[in-house]
């Protein structure tokens, strides 16, 4: 796998966390997703990480019937090591609204094991609805396909 000088600095932090939370019993990645595509590019990204052994929290397999939505997502951010967020225009659309996505996007801000994921988009699109968000490094679909975007988050959350 090849990666930028960009990618390199953005996913160092990222790679630390990991290790420094190797020993918890946690899951590899809590993906953030608009709720639009959950049965298509975010069900596509969590078999991908899946069928390379990562652990991924994710709602559409995670949240159970009759289980609070809220706290299952709040109890998948605090057992996961890694947050990975799936920015499709739907999620552009839905952040504004302040709905679940953009709560759970709240919570992995103030961490610093987040990677942007932007997917059918751009990153100026992103900085538009989400500066912050839009400020930190990550993943393009653009430029490589979906499937080696999950290689690279594999490879950094393999312990």
């Amino acid at each position: 796998m090849w990666y930028t000088p960009e990618e390199v600095r953005a996913l160092t932090p990222v790679r630390n966390s990991v290790e420094n939370l190797a020993k918890a019993d946690l899951r590899d990645v809590f993906l953030c997703h608009a709720w639009d595509d959950r049965q298509g590019a975010a069900k596509e990204l969590h078999d991908l990480l899946e069928s390379r052994g990562v652990s991924v929290w994710f709602s559409e397999k995670d949240v159970g019937l009759g289980m609070p939505l809220l706290r299952a997502i709040d109890k998948g951010l605090a057992n996961s090591r890694v947050g990975i967020v799936l920015v499709t225009p739907a999620l552009l659309r839905r952040l504004p609204a302040e709905g679940i996505a953009d709560k759970e996007l709240s919570a992995l801000l103030a961490r610093e094991r987040l990677v942007p994921i932007v997917h059918e988009t751009t990153y100026e699109a992103l900085r538009e609805v989400s500066p912050l968000l839009g400020s930190r490094s990550g993943l393009n679909t653009a430029e490589e396909p979906m499937a080696d975007v999950a290689a690279k988050i594999a490879e950094l959350v393999a312990l």
